[in-house]
């Protein structure tokens, strides 16, 4: 099968195509036919970290380095292990590979029973669903940290990337009175996420607007702490994605599915890139500028 192989720690070149064993399913294993994948500002960290350093994350966080990237997929059941009992051959499902040390930038991957993967959600396309699973369940994760309530006060600070269109519409899913903070391009975007004002950060500070909010979720990791505390109300909470990405869950996967399904929440795409190209998708991805998500074309169809 084909698949992107990281030769070594490096530039978005260390990543290259290359036909590998497709890989067989063990009892408690499913194998996935993948249709479509992500690059996550995750990966390209990742891609960049050295040896020593892989080998302190696993001691302290169980992380595995992985020989075939990718942490997000869409895809198809192809077999199932004998003890496997939550899929069938034919199912359609999104999740992540976490911990596991199977990446997603391939044909094919083998999952356990045990991943955060479920069933994809109706009417969404493989492309879709494959952005899904990090953005949407570490935003879900620190909006539920800051215990949003109705009738709150919530500020998303740079609300156009993953994390951040994700959070947007949660906090206004749970009841919050949305503020989006990102640049002048992406000012539509985030209006029609949901977000009753933005801010554009290149001509305005938010903490100067005079408004105070019971959360400022920054999801991007770059908000001055000092300017932070100036705009929180006096009981506010600040959360910030510098704590970390939320570790994959099967319960929060199954609750997003849900309000996917209800119309309350979408996966932004801001490009395509054929699996091929991973390289140049890495390359773009380490600028710092994409909206929402970008997504890696691997099967034959990225239809629902």
């Amino acid at each position: 099968m084909k698949a992107i192989v990281r030769t070594r720690s490096g530039p978005p070149e260390v990543l290259q195509l290359r036909e590998v064993e497709k890989p067989t399913p063990t009892d408690d294993e499913v194998l996935i036919k993948v249709h479509a994948a992500t690059v996550a500002v995750g990966d390209v960290v990742t891609r960049r970290l050295p040896l020593v350093m892989w080998i302190a994350m696993r001691i302290f966080m169980g992380m595995r380095r992985k020989r075939i990237p990718g942490q997000e997929l869409a895809g198809e059941i192809e077999a199932v292990g004998r003890a496997m009992s939550r899929f069938s051959p034919g199912d359609r499902v999104f999740g992540s590979t976490g911990r596991t040390s199977a990446g997603s930038y391939a044909e094919y991957v083998c999952l356990p029973e045990t991943a955060t993967l479920a069933p994809m959600p109706a009417g969404m396309t493989y492309e879709e669903a494959a952005a899904v699973p990090i953005g949407g369940i570490t935003a879900l994760h620190y909006i539920r940290l800051a215990n949003v309530e109705v009738g709150q006060k919530a500020l998303i600070y740079g609300a156009s990337g993953s994390v951040g269109t994700f959070a947007v519409q949660l906090a206004g899913h749970f009841g919050a009175e949305v503020t989006g903070v990102c640049s002048t391009k992406n000012l539509e975007l985030v209006k029609s996420l949901g977000a009753g004002t933005v801010v554009d950060y290149t001509r305005e500070d938010f903490a100067k607007r005079g408004e105070r909010y019971d959360l400022i979720f920054d999801a991007v990791g770059k908000a001055a702490k000092a300017q932070v505390e100036s705009a929180l109300a006096a009981s506010g909470v600040f959360v910030t994605v510098q704590k970390g990405l939320a570790r994959g869950n099967l319960a929060d996967l199954m609750f997003l599915k849900q309000i996917i399904e209800a119309g309350e929440l979408r996966a932004i795409i801001d490009r395509r890139y054929p699996l091929e190209q991973v390289a140049e998708a890495h390359r773009y991805v380490e600028q710092g500028h994409k909206r929402g998500n970008v997504v890696i074309m691997v099967g034959e169809s990225s239809s629902a």
